[in-house]
């Protein structure tokens, strides 16, 4: 059995973590073959948002220790690094649903997804320090998304909270009952995959480019994305659609 399984339904691409009986875990295969799909999907203009969920109970209770134990090599750390850092680079929405935890690895993926719904009942923790170790690689992705005072002080103690603190944290954006969890994220990413693929590729590039930059030289850059999208073709076709009373016909969809 596979431990991704892979999925299309239309311009939604979903990805689910597929080994329920170790609850997830992130062995070397499953993060290879995850850095894998969502490259490729990146790469395909007629996919407009991935969909990360997980099979099973747990979506994902973090490293796999059996692997762990395995000697460290630069390649596996490289991957490491792919996985846990691709929310900073990619340009297309990704959408994650979390249902009953989310731990150590498993908030380094959700601190990379741009839209997090997970249903009542999950618990969360960087739980690394209670088996001596510092979640170090997902630090950086997880201290973007909720703060660095918060991420050391749940990386120190190795707490698990639960879904109100982490909306209060940033961590999730939307709590929802179990029995909507699916049909909810499944609602949210088709209604990105087929929103403005224009405008969602030069949103996400504009975040990306000015973090590190000076207030003054990201207000530039603003304003040349600003300009850039006014002369879009689907600027002019919503505009047009919002007079007409219709729903927009995206030419940046228009894509084989």
């Amino acid at each position: 059995m596979s431990q991704l399984m892979i999925s299309r339904e239309e311009r939604v691409l979903r990805i689910t973590l597929n080994n329920p009986e170790k609850r997830n875990a992130l062995d070397e295969k499953l993060c290879r073959d995850l850095v894998a799909a969502l490259k490729e999907a990146g790469r395909d203009r007629t996919i407009g948002c991935v969909l990360l969920d997980g099979a099973g109970q747990v979506f994902c209770s973090g490293m796999d220790l059996e692997d762990a134990l395995q000697p460290d090599a630069p390649e596996r750390t490289e991957i490491h690094e792919q996985l846990f850092t691709f929310g900073v680079h990619y340009h297309k929405p990704i959408v994650a649903a979390v249902q009953g935890a989310a731990l150590g690895g498993g908030i380094g993926l959700l601190a990379n997804c741009h839209v997090v719904l997970a249903a009542q009942g999950t618990n969360f923790g960087l739980t690394e320090i209670r088996v001596g170790l510092w979640p170090f690689i997902i630090h950086r992705a997880v201290a973007l998304a909720i703060g660095e005072r918060r991420t050391v002080e749940l990386s120190l103690t190795g707490r698990i909270f639960g879904t109100n603190d982490a909306q209060q944290y940033g961590l999730v954006h939307e709590v929802v009952p179990p029995f909507e969890l699916d049909d909810r994220a499944t609602n949210t990413a088709r209604m990105l995959a087929y929103a403005s693929q224009e405008t969602l590729r030069r949103g996400l590039d504009f975040v990306q480019k000015s973090r590190e930059m000076s207030w003054e030289t990201a207000g530039r850059l603003a304003a040349e994305f600003r300009t850039k999208t006014f002369r879009s073709a689907d600027f002019i076709e919503g505009v047009r659609a919002f007079r007409e009373k219709r729903k927009p016909d995206w030419p940046s969809l228009n894509v084989k």
